[in-house]
């Protein structure tokens, strides 16, 4: 299997753990611009945190690995991968808060 850099890869997690009001989706914002990613992460409304992310697989699987621990106030306690389906049509240009 090709897991070089130039591969696409579309990913979507839900992150739990004590990741609203610590500053976590602007910290995986400027996270996910810096490895050139798309997509956006939003807060969901039992807690969690949506991450929705798409670009090169070796970015994507250094977001996923970001993700397991967050910025500094965070306490992040699972990162669970979502079945991958289609990416969305909805899909932003850069890296969102939403």
């Amino acid at each position: 299997m090709n897991r070089g850099k130039n591969v696409i890869r579309y990913c979507r997690v839900h992150v739990s753990g004590r990741v609203q009001g610590v500053g976590f989706r602007m910290a995986t914002r400027a996270e996910a611009r810096r490895l050139g990613l798309r997509g956006y992460a939003e807060n969901l409304s039992d807690g969690r945190v949506e991450v929705l992310m798409l670009g090169e697989n070796e970015a994507v699987r250094a977001l996923l690995g970001w993700l397991e621990q967050g910025p500094p106030a965070a306490y992040v306690s699972d990162v669970k991968r979502l079945a991958v389906g289609p990416v969305p049509e909805e899909l932003p240009a850069g890296f969102e808060i939403r």
